[in-house]
């Protein structure tokens, strides 16, 4: 309102102007002034698009969305057999309609033909008029990260699973596997630069809704189900050319499995996400090569120098990528545990009311996770809630996934409504426990990134 009074009171003529000109990329707004452009590219569209390996001047040759179910409700579950059940019906329900819609089809759309007791989307409508059948297989159950910290069963399937993107180049739908990935948020997204890792199949809104997830594997398989690098040879010539020039005979070959943990470890780097933050939300990331080059000791600024700088971040990179796909392996953070019988749920023959609430902050609770109406865990060091990713910690992401909720589907409420948090409660508090550990574990490293000066 003030504003808008001055604006109108005030004569145009006699106000101060700035002209405002865009940047070579066309950004009115929030320009930088750094050095991003000289980095070196993660990736870029090109380099995924060309067939000759002399134009592949990025570090990762393919990358992919995460994909996207259009229908998370039939094709998760905690449960691989609830899940089979769910998969089983809806193959039955579209069966049907193909069936009906072979016979009946004249003259109508599909849209205002089928029925809506399942879930459908125009990909599904268009594999009912071409006539494609569903068969269900149950190799094509498997485990998927659906959220960080959080895992799902899924049915991934060429038509069931709505879209793929790429990620049958990653984790083959068909076939045996063996591959991880970085993933993080899609540049254009609402959310902040998050970043995280999966050795499975990662899910669309893996960092969240409003946001997609970005992912770069370290293999990619071709048609035949040849796992190939998906790090590039001009990549890995690269960086031996800036911290290995005169490379001695006892000294490390940098490999591109390194590189991959290299690049991990700088986009967790807080100084590097501080300073092309405007950049990250728009474009892919750029990697810095830190230390001088020189061959070893310590650069000008304190940091290591050469390929002794390349090692540590990689081993920054590696130990954070073990924490974030091995959660489930990590030693569980001491956590106290407090039971109070919840008599007036007991005395009704009914479970403890489910919370998941965390409480931070100060006071006489902080430091503490209420998990339902009997259990309480304490001693949670404020290392654990520094840990975001996006607008959560990693404990509230965990705690957020296993609430209970009405599910939205119609269909689905009906007949498949049958998670209660109470049949899972002891795998939450220790899947909680475990993610301390790693909440903590990963603010060290970062700080330890933080305090290192640079060349």
């Amino acid at each position: 309102e003030e504003k808008l009074a001055f604006l109108g009171s005030a004569a145009l003529s006699r106000l101060a102007m700035e002209e405002v000109q865009p940047d070579v990329k066309q950004n009115w707004l929030n320009l930088t002034s750094n050095d991003f452009d000289e980095l070196m590219p993660i990736a870029s569209k090109d380099v995924k698009a060309t067939t000759k390996p002399t134009q592949e001047k990025a570090i990762f040759k393919l990358f992919s969305l995460g994909v996207v179910t259009a229908r998370d409700e039939w094709v998760y579950d905690e449960s691989p057999s609830l899940l089979a059940g769910k998969v089983q019906y809806f193959m039955d329900a579209y069966e049907a309609e193909r069936a009906r819609w072979r016979e009946g089809r004249q003259g109508k759309r599909v849209n205002d033909f089928v029925a809506r007791e399942i879930k459908w989307t125009s990909e599904l409508e268009s594999h009912l008029v071409r006539n494609n059948s569903l068969v269900f297989e149950a190799s094509h159950i498997r485990e998927v990260q659906y959220r960080p910290y959080c895992k799902r069963w899924s049915y991934y399937d060429h038509i069931v699973t709505h879209r793929l993107y790429q990620q049958d180049s990653i984790f083959p739908v068909r076939g045996a596997w063996t591959n991880r990935a970085i993933v993080y948020t899609q540049p254009g997204s609402q959310k902040s630069f998050t970043v995280g890792a999966s050795d499975r199949l990662a899910d669309l809104h893996f960092v969240g809704a409003a946001a997609g997830s970005e992912c770069m594997p370290l293999y990619r398989y071709d048609e035949a189900g040849t796992r190939i690098d998906n790090i590039t040879d001009w990549s890995l010539a690269e960086f031996r050319k800036h911290y290995q020039p005169g490379r001695g005979k006892k000294a490390q070959p940098i490999t591109k499995l390194a590189i991959f943990h290299y690049v991990y470890a700088v986009l967790h780097d807080p100084l590097y996400r501080e300073k092309y933050a405007q950049n990250l939300k728009r474009e892919f990331p750029r990697i810095p090569l830190y230390g001088d080059g020189r061959g070893g000791g310590e650069g000008s600024g304190g940091e290591p120098a050469g390929d002794a700088a390349f090692w540590q971040w990689a081993a920054w990179g590696e130990a954070l990528m073990a924490l974030h796909i091995g959660y489930e392996q990590v030693a569980p953070f001491a956590l106290a545990r407090t039971d109070l019988p919840d008599e007036k749920a007991r005395a009704a023959g009914q479970p403890p009311k489910c919370m998941l609430k965390a409480v931070k902050g100060e006071g006489r609770n902080a430091g503490s996770i209420v998990i339902d109406s009997e259990t309480t865990l304490t001693g949670v060091p404020p290392e654990a809630w520094a840990y975001q990713l996006g607008n959560r910690c990693a404990i509230e992401w965990v705690l957020d996934q296993y609430k209970e909720k009405k599910p939205k589907d119609p269909t689905i409420r009906e007949k498949f409504d049958t998670y209660r948090f109470a049949d899972h409660k002891e795998k939450v508090v220790d899947l909680l426990m475990r993610v301390t550990t790693v909440s903590v574990e990963t603010v060290r490293i970062v700080e330890a990134m933080k305090a290192l000066k640079r060349a």
